[in-house]
């Protein structure tokens, strides 16, 4: 088998062939690097792709004939555009060790019938950070913590006139993957009173057979019912400004809006109005349709927010670890012949 791995300033080409050499120690591996410059310019880059797919930025040219005949190819935010997946002649499958697939063009993979692999590497720490969203906007921690800062001792927010127990509250999660999952199990590890979530591609059978006491529901009660709604959707088409007027509409004047996936899963506008006029309670972001915010982003006027600068998956372990993370999502993959990290598992043939 021949493998071709190409690493970048984050994660190396020497965690990729620790990786690759888990999977074959055999394997003949290739080698290249994506050079996006120093650590603080591979944000600009990634943000790029993110929001214009896998053909925003140049890819090493030598990527084009090693890729030749290899059998794998492992990356990790390397773009892997259309053609780069037509110069693999023998490709077999595509590994990236992040969660996020903007930089592959799967379209292109599952038109050539190769599984495209991924690995949640941050999924506990991004579950924790939701959480902790949670905490920290229904009880005003970030807020106060800024006012004692300033030299105010302030008591009352736009939200004391209904705060409350989490013990007391109904959390909906739009999503259930592997981030879904777990902030289901830690919420109800903390005594949430209900979890219910909205998922089209599970069903109640899977979850009570994973023995998760979690609750299928329509959109429109999860959004009606909820005192928190949590977002952990992957931003698709069909997923852009999926949750906007209609939806928060829908919420109760005391219910909370979380997103620690993907801002675009959500209307900007439609929220931004949401929380001036009052019909929603509040919301904690740590995503956004322009990072860094910009000066004068109407947000940053907003009392009944919490946002950070997208930190929900940055603790010191996740980015190392990751390729063997991948790896053994692949052997699993080998192993069992399907997998829920295979993005595009219903489209191909195996």
């Amino acid at each position: 088998m021949k493998i071709l791995v190409i690493g970048d300033v984050v994660v190396s080409v020497d965690l990729l062939v620790e990786a690759a050499r888990s999977l074959d120690a055999h394997a003949a591996i290739e080698t290249c690097y994506w050079d996006t410059g120093a650590r603080n310019e591979f944000n600009r880059h990634s943000l790029n792709i993110e929001k214009n797919g896998p053909t925003a930025e140049k890819i090493p040219d030598e990527a084009y004939g090693l890729i030749a005949d290899a059998d794998m190819l492992l990356v990790h935010f390397c773009p892997v555009p259309a053609d780069l997946i037509d110069a693999g002649r023998n490709l077999k499958l595509i590994g990236t060790c992040r969660g996020g697939m903007e930089h592959v063009d799967v379209a292109a993979a599952t038109a050539r019938n190769i599984p495209v692999i991924h690995c949640i590497r941050n999924a506990e720490c991004t579950s924790d950070f939701a959480v902790g969203l949670m905490f920290a906007e229904t009880r005003n921690i970030a807020r106060a913590h800024r006012a004692l800062m300033q030299g105010e001792w302030r008591k009352t927010y736009a939200n004391s006139g209904y705060t409350t127990s989490m013990c007391d509250m109904v959390l909906g999660l739009m999503g259930l993957g592997n981030i879904g999952k777990l902030v289901a199990k830690k919420c109800l590890g903390i005594g949430m009173k209900k979890v219910i979530a909205y998922d089209p591609y599970i069903t109640q059978a899977q979850l009570d057979d994973q023995g998760l006491d979690v609750a299928l529901v329509s959109e429109d009660e999860l959004f009606s019912t909820a005192d928190i709604v949590s977002l952990h959707m992957r931003l698709t088409p069909d997923t852009a400004n999926a949750v906007s007027t209609r939806q928060l509409g829908l919420m109760k004047p005391t219910a909370y809006l979380i997103n620690t996936s993907r801002a675009g899963v959500l209307d900007r506008d439609a929220l931004v109005r949401a929380l001036r006029e009052r019909t929603i309670g509040g919301a904690a972001l740590d995503v956004f349709w322009e990072e860094p915010i910009p000066e004068g982003d109407p947000l940053l006027a907003l009392d009944n927010i919490t946002i950070t600068p997208h930190t929900a998956g940055q603790v010191v372990d996740a980015l190392p670890k990751s390729p063997l993370l991948l790896a053994r999502k692949i052997q699993e993959f080998w192993d069992a012949g399907t997998s829920d990290m295979v993005v595009n598992l219903k489209d191909i043939t195996l």
